[in-house]
């Protein structure tokens, strides 16, 4: 990049360890309210991005294939090297779980452990067919002029668990759909155009990856067989869940994470140490 901008972000806690959340293709930072004061609570630093184009960070100018998986993976790293602290874990949700394990690889020095939430991988991974629904439901209403929280809002919920409900989810919804459509198309075409595993292969910090249960699109089958990529890598499904597990049971969710990076990043750290 020709001007390292750092990306608009909040920090909050004071932990040795630090978590970045790295939001979904619908999202930004502020979808992380409730869940950055219960980690923060846990003892941890939260770092939390607005992604080029998502919430307060512009949309760069770009050419047609610039707003790349490469090019939001190397954005963030402008952030985690202008913050980072002594032990960094990025926790990346769907869009945000394929930039962390790039970003891991091209900061290894900063990165210490990584959370893959709800992700789609890799395209090549599914079929033709899929390919064409998974575009289809989220740009063609927007090629026909619909706003994207018009065409959104029922794909959006239709990702929730059947029985998910509450302040998380209504948050999710709302931050979700105030999306620009311009950065939306951005970002899928971003994601259309990658494949992760490569990325995923080449990770040598510990990794979790987790899925919900009734997830359509970060598919517990499909989480588990990304997770078989990554060497020494650990698995987990959240019951009842769908797309947005730490949002639709957070208690369950959390207590999977924690658990890990207590017992995967801080003792490795500390023994290092």
């Amino acid at each position: 990049m020709s001007r390292e901008r750092i990306p608009d972000h909040s920090v909050t806690g004071d932990g040795d360890i630090t978590i970045y959340l790295l939001h979904g293709g619908y999202g930004s930072k502020e979808y992380w309210r409730f869940e950055i004061p219960e980690l923060v609570k846990a003892g941890y630093r939260v770092v939390a991005w607005d992604a080029p184009g998502y919430g307060l960070s512009p949309l760069p100018d770009l050419p047609a294939d610039g707003y790349s998986i490469d090019y939001l993976a190397r954005s963030f790293g402008v952030l985690l090297k202008a913050t980072a602290g002594r032990t960094n874990v990025l926790f990346g949700h769907s869009l945000g779980g394929i930039i962390a394990p790039r970003a891991a690889n091209l900061f290894p020095d900063l990165v210490h452990g990584v959370v893959v939430s709800a992700t789609i991988g890799s395209f090549a991974t599914r079929s033709a067919e899929d390919q064409k629904d998974y575009v289809a439901k989220r740009l063609a209403p927007l090629d026909q002029g619909a706003t994207l929280a018009e065409s959104a809002m029922p794909l959006i919920k239709s990702m929730f668990g059947p029985t998910s409900h509450g302040p998380m989810v209504d948050l999710v919804a709302e931050v979700a759909g105030s999306t620009s459509a311009n950065t939306f198309r951005a970002s899928i075409m971003a994601i259309m155009a990658y494949d992760g595993r490569e990325a995923l292969k080449q990770l040598r910090v510990p990794t979790l990856l987790v899925a919900g249960e009734c997830d359509s699109v970060g598919r517990p089958d499909g989480m588990r067989n990304a997770a078989s990529l990554v060497p020494e890598s650990e698995f987990a499904v959240i019951e009842g869940a769908g797309h947005y597990g730490w949002a639709e049971r957070q208690p369950e969710f959390n207590r999977v994470l924690l658990d890990f990076i207590a017992r995967r990043v801080a003792k490795r750290t500390a023994a290092a140490a």
